[in-house]
């Protein structure tokens, strides 16, 4: 067992060339790694899982406060608490179920041994992902998550093929590299666990180089990983990625990023790139995996809100853009209005308001001005807003079908508002048609609609949700929430390929190991607690914790985070206490 991964990281030189000596004793150090890994027992994976766990939870303040500063947020603001929530808390909640899932292997079972399946429309199985715990039902109250598999699998199937990797775990897949992403914290972790469980491969991480100031926060928390050579990290820039990506002795490569950068690695750049990618000839000789964003969605479903709907609900959609910065490959970026409700005009003066009194924050991610700007010279109608005019509102109307806004991910504080006609069921079915052939992407989507035009709409809403091809549906929700439930899948609609990879392939987190994924579908209330109570909801937040609005944000996240890292009923009520001062 070699140390060096524990004391030094590998990458570039003192003179900024790639130091391949490094980078290819990394690569030996998890070569010999790869035996160990193979002759280690399931029950064994499982306890060092359990030991990432407890290093996550050694780490877990100076990952929040580190995450903070690179992002500009000042120390005390509630936005801190995206920090907390988009950092430790989502590899706490991983790494217990994953090891979980390790444990019921070990015993011969299957991972959805105990796990609640039902049945979807089409004849599709569903894996409850969430609540699956008294905890969760408690924590998340009003929120619910299933997993479709794909038409075809019985349940039987289902249990049987759980466990990806895992099923056989001496047959290792050599090193696999992860590219991390550079806009949330936990998303290079959790690539690395679905690197290693998943595909059973150990793992090379090469974080994106705006994550330079977590890269040590990084080998701390998977300091057990590093310590028995199923991880190595490596920094570098661009020429360290293509050195990587071109190794020999790689096996697999899996990317967060943009559809850009895949297609670089993928077929190359230039003119090159080009033909290749023309001829389906890809100059990358391994498998490659991604998750890349897209164009989300939020589709208002026109219905009789009240005043109080109204500014919730514009609040729910600035969070869904506004959340870090805007730099999120699931931030809503496109506003599906129908032109003819009665309430379009309240409901957009209600976000304008909501965008303009977020908290004001840095646009931290590199470029973001820049394509916010780009945003604004191809929309004529663009409104700059927000207390320093960083923010971008464009409503667009019955103009904006077809507008760049709808085909091109800003990855900035960008908001379009475009106009369907129709009541609540003919625009539905226009919005699915909509955004099924126009707008980019399939990672996720958002559908808003009260309760009472739900049951109106009947069978033709759960056809609508049956039909919409996106790897995660939120209704009254946004697709984070599934991003941080470790049960779920993550990834675009399966189907993709190299040449035109939309919003990536293959799926990350899926602590339940589920093979043959269709989608997530997540719920959550319309109408916040105590409101949500006359209207017959489950929902115990008066705010939720992600809400930019939550004034309480920072106390609460901390609060969840240290109640997954040792539960008790003291903490869940201290969670509680921070919540309802939202």
């Amino acid at each position: 067992m070699s140390d060096q991964g524990t004391t030094a990281i590998a990458g570039a030189a003192p003179d900024g060339s790639v130091d391949t000596v490094r980078i290819d004793a990394a690569i030996a150090d998890l070569e010999r790694g790869e035996l160990a890994w193979a002759a280690r027992s399931l029950a064994e994976r499982a306890e060092l899982m359990r030991d990432v766990r407890a290093a996550v939870a050694e780490a877990a303040e100076d990952w929040a406060l580190t995450a903070a500063r690179m992002k500009g947020i000042p120390g005390g603001s509630p936005l801190e608490g995206e920090e907390w929530l988009s950092g430790p808390y989502g590899l706490l909640t991983a790494t217990a179920l994953l090891a979980e899932s390790l444990d019921r292997l070990a015993a011969g079972r299957s991972p959805l041994d105990g796990e609640r399946l039902g049945m979807a429309l089409g004849g599709r199985v569903t894996v409850r992902a969430l609540p699956r715990t008294r905890e969760e039902e408690l924590l998340l109250n009003g929120f619910s998550a299933e997993v479709w598999l794909q038409p075809g699998i019985g349940e039987g199937q289902a249990r049987a093929r759980a466990g990806l990797g895992q099923r056989h775990p001496d047959r290792t897949g050599g090193v696999g590299l992860v590219l991390g992403a550079g806009n949330i914290t936990a998303i290079p972790a959790l690539d690395v666990l679905s690197e290693l469980v998943h595909g059973n491969r150990v793992v090379l991480l090469k974080p994106n180089p705006v994550m330079s100031a977590m890269t040590p926060v990084f080998a701390r928390a998977l300091a057990p990983l590093i310590g028995v050579d199923a991880l190595r990290i490596v920094e570098g820039a661009a020429d360290v990625g293509a050195y990587l990506t071109r190794h020999p002795r790689l096996a697999h490569v899996h990317i967060t990023g943009s559809a850009a950068s895949h297609d670089a690695i993928v077929f190359g750049t230039g003119e090159e790139g080009r033909t290749r990618k023309a001829a389906h000839d890809p100059k990358l000789r391994i498998p490659i995996s991604s998750e890349l964003g897209g164009v989300s969605p939020i589709v208002v479903v026109p219905g009789r809100w009240s005043a109080a709907d109204l500014r919730y609900q514009a609040e729910h959609v600035a969070t869904m853009r506004l959340h870090n910065a805007g730099a999120n490959c699931i931030a809503g970026q496109l506003v599906l209005i129908s032109h003819d409700w009665p309430q379009r005009e309240r409901f957009l003066t209600e976000l304008r308001r909501a965008i303009d009194r977020a908290p004001a924050r840095p646009d931290w991610y590199p470029g973001a001005a820049d394509r916010a700007q780009a945003a604004v010279g191809a929309h004529p109608r663009a409104l700059r807003c927000g207390p320093d005019g960083t923010r971008v509102l464009l409503e667009l109307g019955e103009a904006g079908v077809g507008a760049p806004v709808e085909t091109t991910e800003y990855f900035a504080p960008v908001l379009g508002v475009v106009d369907l006609p129709g009541d609540a069921a003919t625009f539905l079915e226009n919005a699915v048609e909509h955004v099924t052939r126009a707008v980019a992407g399939t990672l996720g989507i958002n559908v808003i609609v009260d309760p009472a035009t739900e049951r109106r709409l009947g069978r033709a809403f759960d056809e609508a949700i049956a039909r919409l091809r996106y790897g995660t549906i939120a209704i009254n929700a946004w697709t984070g929430v599934a991003f941080q439930t470790a049960a779920a899948p993550w990834g675009a609609y399966p189907g993709n390929r190299l040449a035109d990879v939309g919003s990536g392939i293959g799926t990350v987190h899926n602590a339940l190991l589920i093979d043959g994924v269709e989608k997530t579908v997540l719920r959550g209330p319309f109408r916040p607690f105590p409101r949500s109570v006359a209207g017959g909801e489950a929902a115990l937040f008066p705010t939720p914790p992600w809400f930019v609005s939550a004034r309480s944000a920072a106390v609460t996240g901390r609060r969840l985070v240290e109640y997954w890292i040792a539960p008790s009923a003291r903490r869940m009520a201290a969670v509680f206490a921070a919540a309802f001062r939202a």
